[in-house]
């Protein structure tokens, strides 16, 4: 069975507490908070104040948080205070790999990499063993309700079988684009994802609590 992570930009800003606890109580098993500098990417979403306000309402939920950010190693002790339980971070970002794992390790979170649709899995390689997860981007991170790249499924493949060789215990997570209704959802995980971030096809739906069980059903 997939787990699902809704992404919080396409819920109801104006109630995004109310919003949180339904997909919650929904059957997901993770918050995604994506958090975005707008030089990174071009747009500007949640910061620190953010997620600790959610946390503060949401103490056992578990917060997927995703900077999209130029300088992650400078943010993970803030996130990390503010209630994260898993940061990740993009490859292409400008901090040092290494020194940014060892920061999210040191503040206890679980530590994930992302990477861009352009970037091949090769990159990833050197630290696959020091990560809890690998977020595979689907679309072009910094906006919500884009199309599903198929190129994404190819790169999932490559990373469950390099998994499963290796023998190691990261989870495969893939972000843009993934509903049930168009058959994406159940390619990725044909394809191997095991948590799949979904915003427009939970949030937006008539019904989010079916959407996300007919997610869960994968």
């Amino acid at each position: 069975m997939a787990m699902v992570s809704p992404s919080l930009l396409a819920a109801d800003f104006a109630c995004l507490g109310t919003e949180c606890r339904k997909v919650l109580d929904a059957g997901a098993q993770w918050l995604h908070f994506d958090v975005m500098d707008g030089c990174f990417v071009p747009n500007i979403s949640f910061g620190v104040p953010v997620l600790a306000g959610l946390h503060k309402a949401l103490p056992d939920a578990f917060f997927d948080v995703h900077l999209m950010i130029r300088d992650p190693l400078a943010y993970i002790e803030p996130f990390a205070k503010a209630g994260a339980s898993l940061i990740t971070f993009h490859l292409e970002s400008d901090s040092d790999v290494g020194a940014t794992l060892a920061a999210i390790k040191a503040a206890g979170c679980k530590a994930g990499i992302s990477i861009k649709p352009a970037t091949p899995v090769s990159a990833l390689e050197p630290w696959l063993d020091q990560l809890d997860l690998v977020l595979v981007m689907s679309v072009e991170p910094g906006f919500g309700g884009q199309s599903f790249m198929p190129g994404a499924l190819d790169k999932l493949s490559a990373l469950a079988q390099e998994k499963r060789r290796r023998g190691l215990p990261f989870l495969l997570e893939v972000d843009g684009g993934v509903d049930e209704a168009s058959g994406t959802a159940a390619a990725c995980v044909n394809a191997g994802a095991e948590v799949l971030v979904a915003g427009s096809a939970v949030f937006r739906a008539a019904d989010p609590a079916a959407a996300v069980a007919g997610l869960l059903r994968l």
